[in-house]
């Protein structure tokens, strides 16, 4: 049996994509558009398909030619902002083409669905660290997108014999610590990614949207979880739903939130480069903190972190990021 991994070409997929086949997982097909992945990303002997996951006749064939028993869905748009300017575009990409997907997954009989949710579903919470439990309220179309997606995959569970697990992640941050994968995709808002770029001199400067909000510095707080981290937090979803579990809903952080003034502090203490700051104003949809509750996730999948220090994850980022350059032609 395989494991059908979409979105593989890119950032969390290609981490994904790795840790199956680090633990001898080596039934793994990977689709993606490359809109945002490279072919580069997907290791070997993984099989690459440049497919859309909104095409469901071939997903359907993908799935039955490769005995494919459960889909790890990474694939679609990720940028807040973004999603405000084009709510219509993430709507398509994220659910529409996510409901293609889970049709192609129940007329095929699999059982076994990770979905790649967020955070941004909790919108902007009374309270932190925020649990599962918790009201969902999405304040940008991305989030509602997403909650739109975990909305189906529990009514299709009801109907069919369909079983799953949505993670909804916090800031993922961070590259594999072998060096081979990491955030790649150019123009990117991540801000670990950004300020990396901006000690290497890859951008003249660092914007700070906002420095008003009722936190102790003014700037954001954000979960930030490494990469490496959260891929193994799917591996034992994986584990869990093909020994029977049923489906659940779980939240992927550390319990533990930096702000956007503390992360700069720990990219430039970790470069050893100072780099310019400019203060901006607020972005939509930003809420001023966000931070896990993570013990269910503990608690059900036996899950622990082992690279949750700040300065491990700007290092592994930096490492890739001084690495990146000679890649991207590829």
């Amino acid at each position: 049996m395989s494991v059908l991994v979409t979105g593989g070409a890119g950032y969390i997929g290609s981490h994904m994509v790795l840790a199956l086949l680090d633990r001898g997982d080596d039934e793994v097909v990977v689709v993606d558009n490359l809109s945002t992945g490279f072919r580069w990303a997907v290791a070997a002997p993984a099989e690459l398909v440049v497919a859309d996951v909104g095409d469901i006749e071939a997903m359907m064939r993908l799935i039955e030619r490769r005995s494919v028993d459960a889909i790890i869905h990474f694939a679609g748009s990720i940028v807040v902002p973004d999603s405000v300017v084009d709510p219509l575009g993430y709507y398509l990409n994220n659910t529409v083409k996510s409901r293609a997907l889970i049709e192609a997954a129940v007329r095929c009989g699999v059982e076994h669905f990770i979905f790649s949710s967020t955070a941004a579903v909790y919108g902007m919470p009374e309270v932190n660290p925020v649990g599962e439990a918790a009201h969902l309220a999405p304040i940008s179309p991305y989030g509602s997108s997403k909650l739109m997606t975990e909305t189906m995959l529990k009514d299709a569970a009801v109907a069919h014999p369909l079983r799953y697990v949505a993670l909804r992640y916090f800031n993922v941050a961070g590259a594999d610590p072998a060096g081979r994968s990491g955030q790649s995709t150019p123009r990117a808002t991540h801000l670990i990614k950004v300020a990396c770029e901006a000690a290497l001199g890859k951008r003249p400067r660092l914007e700070v949207f906002g420095t008003d909000y009722p936190t102790p510095d003014g700037t954001c707080i954000r979960d930030y979880i490494h990469v490496s981290d959260l891929a193994r937090a799917h591996l034992l979803a994986l584990d869990r739903l093909r020994a029977g579990a049923g489906s659940m809903v779980l939240n992927c952080g550390y319990g533990r939130g930096y702000s956007v003034l503390e992360v700069i502090d720990a990219v430039r203490r970790v470069s050893g480069v100072d780099f310019t700051v400019d203060h901006a104003a607020r972005r939509p949809g930003d809420p001023a903190a966000l931070v896990a509750a993570a013990d269910l996730i503990r608690s059900e999948l036996g899950w622990r972190a082992e690279r949750d220090e700040l300065d491990v994850i700007v290092a592994d980022a930096l490492a890739w990021e001084r690495s990146l350059s000679g890649r991207l032609s590829a």
